[in-house]
């Protein structure tokens, strides 16, 4: 099994009717990425935020609802894009894999 946290990153603490929360996790080879970076690019691909990826390869941003692209860098793997369309109110997941 592995050590990501089933339905993903915890929310304990973390009022989701007031926030736009993107998160997910990202995976190579079946199993969770440590040490990966996530960007948050806005929807005219301008930077926002980076964070790098937990132990257990998981993410979170806090941002405003709309369009969104989260990018992922991790060593020796092409970068890989994914756009999510964040609501308030709602967990946005994004789960990526990278080669």
């Amino acid at each position: 099994m592995c050590g990501a946290t089933t339905g993903g990153v915890s929310l304990d603490d973390v009022d989701v009717a007031k926030e736009t929360i993107i998160q997910g996790v990202v995976y190579r080879d079946d199993a969770p990425l440590a040490g990966a970076y996530v960007r948050l690019l806005d929807s005219s691909g301008e930077f926002t935020a980076e964070v790098p990826t937990s132990a257990t390869g998981q993410f979170r941003f806090f941002a405003a609802p709309g369009t969104w692209t989260v990018r992922t860098l991790a060593p020796g793997a092409e970068s890989v894009d994914r756009s999510v369309v964040a609501s308030k109110g709602a967990v946005n997941t994004v789960d990526v894999t990278v080669g």
